[in-house]
């Protein structure tokens, strides 16, 4: 058995080679296409993500929780692996409500995010008794009427959206208008709504921007934000029992990237840690999604035809960006770049040749790799994209072009 590199800086743990094939954790990739049945198919290995989990709290200070942000990837077995991994769940719908409840999580463990919630969403998180984070007036208002009309108590916090942004953020969602949270000026007064009407704060949500693999950028929004719930909490004289303060820990896709470094963000949590206890006896939790699963997935599909066009070779897959957009090129990117891929059943195959993987869609779009060197794969071979494990299936156009959707396993 061989690890192998996929990119020139990094290797991934849980992929090997066997027998000249891609395995997950010593399961061969033909085997385990067998087993699911079909292709195309999804791939995720639990101790990848069992090992990031394992990395992370060993880098960070056992004072901090750590949350799973599901929305990177709901597949019911992978949101119970994590379960059992975390310190809580974060959601961003109710069927993701649902998803984390029947894994077994406490209800005061789950938090309830979005700018769009229904009013019907909002009764149904009161009703479960989750953590509903307010992101307007509105969903105060909601949120207070199922409560009336339940006769329970709610549980509610805010999610600030604050004055400043995460800086070199692939996605900014704080700092300036944005849809997502309450300014941070309107704040106080809608704590002290709350506190004329005798609800209790059960804690701050403050999350500037994801996809970052700055440490500085990220230090720099972590010690912002837990000053910025400090002063919320001691001006206001409210005590909220937990400072979620986001994540935005990125991952490397491209060759020439370079990975996060954790060793710096865990030393500069150590001293916020320690300011968030003394002032006002809260914990921080550190809510990730993508960081968490997306090295530890595979996306899989079946070359179907091998084509030469005007001096170019084609691979034709069963699989495309309806189940993959990120690795396409999300409908057309300025300057595509090509996600690690490989022929996962001829890794051992040292004569190489210019190819491109195409899906089986009616569009130009349609391209998993472009003019990459691989082995001369020919139908029936598989097709491995890697760093597929966040924001798969449930964030591609599946019913596009009416094709079958891709299976998911967790291995």
């Amino acid at each position: 058995m061989t690890r192998i590199a996929f990119r020139r800086h990094a290797t991934i743990d849980c992929f090997d080679m066997v027998d000249g094939q891609l395995a997950i954790d010593g399961l061969p990739l033909e085997r385990l296409a067998a087993r699911v049945g079909r292709t195309p198919f999804y791939a995720y290995s639990r101790s990848a993500i069992a090992r990031r989990v394992a990395d992370l709290r060993r880098a960070l200070p056992a004072a901090v929780q750590l949350h799973y942000a599901m929305k990177a990837n709901p597949m019911p077995a992978v949101v119970g692996h994590l379960a059992a991994l975390t310190d809580g769940i974060d959601v961003a719908s109710a069927a993701e409500m649902h998803t984390a409840l029947d894994a077994g999580v406490a209800p005061e463990h789950i938090s309830f995010a979005g700018p769009g919630k229904t009013s019907a969403e909002i009764a149904q998180a009161v009703a479960a008794g989750i953590v509903v984070n307010l992101e307007s007036q509105r969903q105060y208002e909601q949120a207070l009427q199922a409560a009336e009309q339940l006769g329970v108590a709610p549980r509610l916090a805010i999610r600030v959206n604050p004055a400043f942004e995460l800086k070199s953020s692939g996605m900014k969602m704080g700092g300036g208008p944005k849809p997502f949270g309450i300014d941070q000026a309107a704040v106080p007064a809608l704590i002290e709504r709350m506190r004329a009407d005798g609800v209790d704060l059960v804690g701050f949500h403050i999350f500037s921007g994801s996809q970052n693999l700055s440490a500085p950028a990220i230090i720099d929004a972590q010690q912002k934000t837990v000053a910025l719930a400090l002063a919320l909490s001691q001006g206001l004289k409210v005590h909220p029992k937990w400072i979620n303060i986001g994540g935005g820990f990125g991952v490397t896709y491209f060759p020439g990237e370079t990975p996060l470094e954790l060793a710096p963000i865990g030393a500069a949590l150590e001293p916020l840690c320690r300011q968030a206890h003394d002032a006002i006896g809260a914990p921080l939790v550190l809510e990730l999604g993508r960081y968490l699963v997306a090295e530890a997935g595979i996306y899989v599909s079946r070359v179907i035809d091998r084509k030469v066009s005007c001096g170019q070779t084609f691979l034709v897959t069963d699989g495309g960006l309806h189940h993959n957009l990120a690795a396409s090129g999300n409908f057309g990117q300025v300057i595509r770049k090509n996600y690690p891929v490989a022929i996962g059943n001829r890794l051992a195959t040292t004569d190489l040749e210019v190819q491109s993987v195409v899906g089986p869609l009616c569009t130009p779009l349609d391209l998993l790799a472009d003019r990459m060197d691989l082995p001369a794969a020919q139908p029936g071979d598989l097709v491995v994209v890697f760093m597929a494990g966040a924001y798969g299936p449930t964030a591609s156009p599946a019913a596009f072009l009416s094709h079958p959707a891709a299976a998911e396993v967790l291995v």
